[in-house]
């Protein structure tokens, strides 16, 4: 603490942990693959433009009763287990499923949360100030996590505010994976979990309402070239605000469609990496059970499966197993 600095940079560690998103993004369209508006010459798309309106065709036995659709939003809890400095506050209380929180309240508009797993290089994210807490994922399962806050000195030149050490035993792997954290931000309140319980109405299976949510988004957002080209440091996608817009990259269709999935308890994971050699993000989800999403994914039960709504949403049908395998996706951060 005190005079102790340091530099914060953007690191990829041995086992695909996770420093700051965007500064990767930043270098991906100042090397000519603005957001994920250059794909298309590094990896293959999918499918023709799906038709508006589309309608699901998961596999599900006819006479299955509907799925029942209410929302199963999770909320980040409060509690005493805590740790704070220099106005910074950590809130582990209830790590055991999958989260902790964090805000900072001061005058430092440059605020850094680290979340180290054992001893690989850390997740790195912006901390907004003066805001309620935020939900921040812990992605690496149970084990010893490092969780600090760093303040802004100057450039890019931080020092601890404060640091601690917390073990935690997950129970349920999915827990990180079914509630909202910073880059899927929803509550009971927002319109895209209304929303979803309109898309996905008469389905009777999560397979049927995952295509469901897939086919309307692919075909109700456009990609946002203009914000690929303009995108700033520490930006922050708001899947209410590409549902209401209909436009966003890459990272606005994962946090959508992330969103939407886990508010209906469908477990979803928000991945950051490659595809071929740019920069993108995407999703996986985990089935419950086979069957053929959108007439182009084949889902496997008891498995991640790898979707990846923005390449559909303007796609073609050169190569619909590219994605369905993921031979072209290396994953480097799981949100």
């Amino acid at each position: 603490m005190g005079n102790r600095y340091f530099f914060l940079h953007a690191s990829r560690g041995k086992s695909c942990v996770a420093a700051a998103f965007i500064a990767a993004l930043l270098f991906a369209s100042a090397a000519g693959m603005a957001g994920c508006g250059s794909l298309s010459e590094t990896v293959s798309k999918t499918v023709s433009k799906i038709e508006d309106k589309p309608v699901a065709t998961a596999d599900a036995p006819k006479d299955e009763p509907d799925r029942d659709n209410t929302p199963k939003v999770l909320v980040w809890k409060e509690g005493e287990q805590t740790f704070s400095g220099q106005g910074a506050t950590v809130d582990y209380s209830d790590a055991g499923n999958g989260y902790i929180t964090a805000k900072y309240e001061g005058d430092n508009q440059k605020v850094k949360l680290q979340i180290a797993y054992a001893d690989e290089d850390p997740y790195t994210y912006d901390i907004l100030p003066n805001t309620d807490f935020m939900g921040f994922p812990l992605t690496r399962g149970s084990g010893s996590y490092t969780i600090g806050v760093f303040l802004n000195v100057s450039g890019n030149k931080y020092s601890q505010a404060v640091k601690q050490a917390i073990d935690v035993t997950i129970d349920d792997e999915f827990a990180p994976y079914l509630r909202p954290n910073q880059y899927s931000d929803y509550t009971e309140q927002s319109e895209l979990v209304k929303k979803c319980v309109d898309i996905i109405n008469g389905v009777k299976t999560d397979n049927q309402a995952t295509e469901s949510v897939f086919l309307y988004i692919t075909s109700h957002v456009t990609y946002d070239h203009e914000k690929a080209d303009t995108v700033q440091s520490g930006y922050i996608p708001d899947p209410d605000e590409t549902l209401a817009t209909g436009k966003g990259i890459c990272f606005d269709y994962a946090s959508l469609m992330t969103s939407m999935l886990r508010s209906q308890g469908i477990p979803c994971e928000l991945i950051v990496g490659y595809a071929g050699k740019a920069y993108h993000s995407w999703i996986a989800v985990y089935a419950k059970e086979s069957g053929e999403i959108a007439n182009i994914i084949e889902f496997k039960d008891g498995r991640w499966n790898l979707m990846d709504p923005t390449f559909v949403a303007s796609g073609d049908d050169s190569d619909p197993n590219k994605i369905g395998d993921g031979t072209t996706y290396n994953p480097v951060y799981y949100y």
